[in-house]
């Protein structure tokens, strides 16, 4: 393996260590619920959500689902839902 290789594969677990590295600015998903499939978007710090409970009520729970994914991978950083 080549030394550069390597490098870069000690720095990427050393970032992986320090997740206050990282915060979340944009993020988009697809998200298969029981009934349909829904978009799933964060952006600045705004959620959406393309299923019926967050247009009416501005939150759901596809959201807050993928709010909990991300607490287990930066537990300080995870973007609220609305």
């Amino acid at each position: 393996m080549y030394s550069s290789h390597i490098s870069r594969v000690e720095k990427a677990r050393n970032y992986a260590e320090e997740r206050e590295r990282v915060t979340i600015n944009r993020l988009t998903a697809t998200f298969r619920g029981n009934n349909n499939t829904h978009e799933l978007g964060y952006d600045a710090g705004v959620w959406r959500c393309t299923c019926r409970s967050f247009s009416t009520q501005g939150s759901c729970s596809h959201a807050m689902a993928l709010q909990e994914m991300l607490e287990e991978v930066f537990p300080s950083g995870a973007p609220e839902p609305a």
